[in-house]
């Protein structure tokens, strides 16, 4: 295989885990990989607008948001910031706004859905740390698959030609 297909992933290798069906695709590109870098923060996107601003190299974002969805915590801006600076995807678990200029946004994106309110900006948040989404504790260097099937984390970087 050599695309992302996660049905066909979860077949391959039966070891990988997979997050809760919560999450809807709100970006421009509907599979998507890479190795994971991590934040947490509730409510503040503060440390989501630091890191898409640094090089992603192919990276994916995941963020816990703590399941919010009170505002959102990726828009337009941050999202093409992300793609112009090479990441491959963001996992929002939260909310996300701008919805259609994300369709149109060459990175990958899912989220818990859309809110229309902009989050604060109060410095909090940490970064590069073990998150528990959607049933899954994800940490830096695992990697993760993602399509319109599902979400999945490996330990590592998968043959997709086997």
């Amino acid at each position: 295989m050599s695309q992302i297909v996660t049905p066909d992933i979860c077949d391959a290798y039966p070891e990988v885990q997979v997050l809760d069906p919560i999450f809807v695709n709100v970006g421009g590109l509907e599979a998507f990989f890479g190795p994971i870098r991590t934040v947490k923060c509730f409510e503040d996107n503060s440390r989501v607008k630091e890191a898409v601003a640094e090089p992603g190299d192919g990276a994916m974002l995941v963020v816990d948001a703590g399941g919010s969805t009170r505002c959102a915590m990726l828009g337009d801006m941050l999202a093409e910031q992300a793609a112009g600076n090479g990441w491959a995807g963001v996992v929002m678990y939260g909310c996300v706004r701008d919805v259609d200029v994300l369709a149109e946004t060459e990175l990958g994106i899912q989220a818990l859905g859309a809110h229309p309110r902009k989050s604060e900006k109060r410095g909090e948040g940490q970064r590069d740390l073990p998150v528990t989404v959607a049933g899954v504790t994800i940490e830096p260097g695992q990697w993760l698959y993602a399509d319109n099937n599902g979400i999945l984390i490996a330990d590592e970087r998968l043959d997709l030609e086997r």
